[in-house]
């Protein structure tokens, strides 16, 4: 139990200190430094850095994929409504973190995918898998009617992630939700239509 939380520790404060420099501007020194962990301890659970940054990565992924879940695989709750709760949660935390922090995955995505095969590849797993959650709600819309069926979900899903990972990213350098409103809006308006009578 007490290796889980150690490693767990580490894991937690290094993507917080990741969520606000960035992976290149985290030392292990200052992961160490801000869980109280000895240095031994940290080569003890990862064999390097980047063992430990994929460990965050699957962290972070795994805690946002269980809140993909509630917030769009409820099925008691219309596909779209689902999906505005979504957006709306996204608002909320940007305007929690005061705009510093934004997409864990998104922020890592623009860092490290030009410098490494293996963290690229692991973000792109994440982006996969998100994908799929959306594309099952949108899949629910469609059954339901809500909106015209003449694009696939899957292709849906890959712009409403790439557009909303976006317009996060002008919100940050913006300090402002502006530009996830108005991605909401236009996507609402002009792409997930209702068919036609």
């Amino acid at each position: 139990m007490k290796n889980t939380a150690t490693r767990d520790k580490l894991i937690d404060s290094g993507a917080q200190l990741i969520s606000q420099q960035g992976y290149n501007a985290t030392g292990i020194n200052a992961v160490l430094k801000t869980c109280g962990v000895p240095k031994g301890s940290f080569y003890h659970y990862f064999s390097s850095k980047e063992e430990f940054g994929l460990a965050v990565i699957e962290r972070f992924a795994s805690t946002y994929d269980a809140s993909l879940v509630t917030l769009l695989e409820d099925s008691n709750t219309p596909p779209l409504e689902r999906l505005r709760r979504y957006f709306a949660s996204g608002r909320d935390y940007m305007h929690e973190c005061d705009y510093a922090t934004g997409c864990l995955i998104g922020n890592l995505g623009q860092e490290l995918s030009g410098q490494s095969d293996t963290f690229r590849d692991a973000l792109n797993l994440v982006f996969q898998r998100w994908e799929q959650r959306f594309a099952r709600c949108l899949q629910d819309a469609q059954a339901s009617g809500d909106i015209a069926v003449h694009t696939a979900p899957e292709a849906l899903a890959s712009f409403i992630l790439t557009g909303w990972e976006g317009a996060i990213l002008r919100a940050k350098t913006l300090k402002s939700v502006e530009p996830m409103d108005l991605f909401e809006k236009i996507l609402f308006q002009q792409v997930l239509i209702r068919p036609a009578p």
